[in-house]
């Protein structure tokens, strides 16, 4: 007995959106805020270091989840691979960390959206409905986020096809965007503004490395669309590590543009430096509002994304009877998940209404997760290479064991900085809500009967649940 709704999704996919897919997801906001304290902290070259460094970690993540997919490409990703390495407790445990980390990000875009609005409006708040962990939401405000999120769903409801296109639109922006700064870089740069070159030492560049991980979280979308993805399997695998080696790619730009652009004191005064680096490389403020604007391009394809593989992930935790079987609705026209799709949807458009605080919160505690995740899914590639050596693998990484265990030592690394004492160490309000998650999490372990790994695991686990 296999799963009813295995030949649900239409394969329509090709190259060009799954690069958008993986490389979208890993370009929110983020850079347009961060570059100048990346710079100022680290200097020019010590903060392009700090990113081809924690990219290549990534890449080397990435290299396992390029395995994995291109040997199995099923919607759920890493539930479908746990679940046939370590067993049905160990898939639950993997998914609905991540779950909870794709949630997090779908919720914080719809509030991203309002908050960089701002920058282009400053006068849009108005309408003061309440505060929320000392933030003042504005009815004006939240509607932004609010009209955002109804398209982003109704996008995602209506297909893969139309959601796949606007992010390949978005993303052609954000490319855009990337080469007139490298542009200006290279025709209105100064090397002596990008003076230092190392600010701070190993201790500055360490301290733009230990935020650069959470920056490329993303590329693990790609799996959770891989039922819809019309490539050869092996393509799947390949074009993942592309779409790594594009966000190195774009962020070193910015930081390399930014540097070269602003000295010490221009950082120092700037609010958006990147947008205030490419207003000065070309001489005109008109580029500083575009590069705002490529932040807003990366809003919505992080958000349109994470929305893809929540609602997959989703989708394939409940056919396995691990959640609601109505979670496994497929939408008979238009062939998507349309229940899960709908559910996290609603969940963005109600973020607005909790402001930006406490969205943070939860953006943090999905990292957490997203970690653990990663680490599951380094040892479970570790665990096929010897359990199945035979197991058709399309796409076959170079030295397994050794990527296997840096990967999974990377996940580890990556977990404890949220821990007490290190520098992404989470507080309160976000072990809370942790902490709550995993008591909702119990309950749901506590409905499915525990199935161990196997070629079928998935197949006696249906069955056992529908008894």
């Amino acid at each position: 007995m296999t799963r009813q709704d295995d030949q649900a999704f239409v394969k329509v996919l090709g190259r060009a959106d799954v690069l958008a897919v993986g490389f979208g997801a890993m370009i929110g906001f983020g850079w347009v805020v961060l570059a100048g304290e990346w710079v100022s902290g680290a200097g020019t070259a010590g903060a392009a270091l700090a990113f081809v460094l924690g990219g290549a970690v990534m890449a080397v993540v990435g290299l396992t989840y390029a395995e994995l997919v291109a040997a199995m490409p099923k919607a759920g990703g890493e539930h479908h691979y746990v679940l046939r390495a370590l067993g049905s407790r160990w898939a639950f445990v993997v998914s609905w960390a991540m779950v909870l980390g794709y949630l997090s990000v779908v919720a914080f875009e719809a509030v991203a959206l309002p908050e960089t609005a701002l920058y282009l409006f400053p006068d849009l708040k108005a309408g003061r409905l309440w505060s929320i962990a000392g933030y003042d939401v504005y009815a004006t405000w939240a509607l932004v986020g609010i009209v955002g999120a109804v398209v982003i769903t109704a996008l995602n409801y209506v297909g893969i096809r139309p959601a796949a296109v606007a992010q390949t639109v978005a993303v052609v922006f954000l490319v855009a965007v990337g080469i007139v700064m490298l542009t200006g870089t290279v025709a209105g740069g100064s090397t002596a503004t990008a003076e230092p070159w190392f600010d701070g030492g190993f201790a500055g560049v360490l301290g733009v490395l230990v935020a650069v991980p959470f920056l490329f979280v993303g590329f693990d979308v790609i799996p959770q669309s891989s039922e819809e993805i019309n490539l050869p399997e092996r393509h799947i695998g390949r074009l993942l590590v592309v779409s790594v080696l594009m966000a190195i790619a774009f962020y070193v730009v910015i930081v390399l543009g930014t540097g070269f652009a602003l000295g010490d004191e221009a950082l120092g005064g700037s609010q958006l430096a990147a947008a205030d680096a490419m207003a000065t490389l070309w001489g005109h403020p008109a580029f500083g509002t575009l590069l705002v604007l490529g932040g807003v391009a990366g809003i919505l394809t992080s958000w349109n994304a994470f929305l893809i593989g929540a609602s997959r992930l989703v989708y394939a935790m409940a056919a396995s009877g691990m959640l609601p079987r109505w979670f496994a609705a497929v939408h008979p026209r238009y062939r998507t998940p349309s229940h899960a799709i709908l559910f996290i949807g609603g969940l963005s458009v109600l973020a607005p209404l909790f402001g930006d605080q406490m969205l943070t919160w939860l953006v943090n505690a999905g990292g957490l997760t997203i970690t653990m995740g990663f680490t599951l899914v380094a040892v479970t590639f570790l665990v096929l290479r010897r359990r199945e050596p035979a197991l058709p693998r399309p796409f076959r990484v170079g030295a397994g064991p050794t990527v296997g265990t840096v990967a999974a030592v990377a996940g580890l690394v990556l977990f404890a900085l949220y821990l007490p004492g290190m520098p992404a160490a989470l507080g309160l309000p976000e072990w809370i809500i942790v902490g709550g998650w995993w008591l909702a999490g119990v309950y749901f372990l506590t409905r499915f009967p525990e199935v161990g790994p196997g070629v079928d695991a998935e197949e006696r686990l249906i069955r056992a649940t529908r008894r």
